[in-house]
């Protein structure tokens, strides 16, 4: 569905990203680890278009879009999540979703969509979004990208800072999703167990580069943390 191929890209002249290549399934999780500093989320950048491929190619079911800007890339199927549960802090939850959902002929139909995904954000509808705590604003800033009916969700760290019961909510709801056959997911994540239990593939960036890679799952945490040395 999406492959990054041979993608090097950075900031001005200083080159973060090293010729990186990762598949991402229609229908699955992969999920790239490494510590801070190795390159995450600068690749989820070039993967939606904010930041320009000084080499190799994005390409979407099989098309080249690696010159293409974010906002079609987002009309193609591509949602983007970013790290810090980002949201619209002055409107409330129904207004974060309805200003996603505006122009839609089923906005209505997906915003009840989400809030089946998400049922916690149906006592906050009236709620200002920089009121919520951090594990409502992410749920609410995954519920806003879904609305967008992707084909691919790309999330940079979605369990940063937030508590372990909305942790396993958020594991449930990407499995249920994948489980349709019909989204994929590229997961940017620094808890392994949530990482490799969503994951049918890993891969593990240092310094700009995939130093290692294998099967998702359980079984695989002693061979993670062995490569990311931890």
């Amino acid at each position: 569905m999406l492959e990054l191929v041979d993608v090097t890209t950075g900031y001005g002249r200083t080159e973060v990203i090293h010729g990186v290549s990762i598949t991402v399934p229609s229908d699955g999780v992969a999920a790239v680890m490494g510590h801070n500093g190795a390159g995450k989320t600068t690749l989820l950048r070039a993967a939606v278009g904010l930041l320009r491929c000084t080499r190799g190619s994005v390409l979407f079911e099989g098309r080249d879009i690696t010159k293409l800007r974010p906002s079609a890339r987002v009309a193609l199927g591509l949602a983007y999540v970013p790290q810090g549960q980002q949201s619209f802090g002055q409107l409330t939850t129904a207004e974060n979703l309805q200003v996603v959902a505006d122009g839609r002929k089923n906005g209505k139909a997906l915003i009840d969509e989400q809030l089946d995904l998400f049922p916690a954000l149906k006592e906050l509808l009236q709620r200002r979004a920089g009121l919520l705590s951090g594990g409502q604003r992410q749920q609410l800033a995954i519920a806003r990208a879904l609305i967008t009916e992707p084909k691919i969700l790309i999330l940079d760290e979605p369990t940063e800072g937030i508590q372990p019961s909305v942790v396993a909510e958020i594991e449930e709801t990407i499995t249920a999703l994948t489980a349709r056959g019909d989204l994929g997911v590229l997961l940017v994540e620094q808890h392994i167990g949530f990482a490799l239990e969503s994951a049918q593939q890993y891969y593990i960036l240092e310094s700009g580069r995939v130093t290692s890679t294998g099967s998702g799952g359980a079984d695989s945490e002693e061979d993670v943390r062995a490569a990311m040395k931890i």
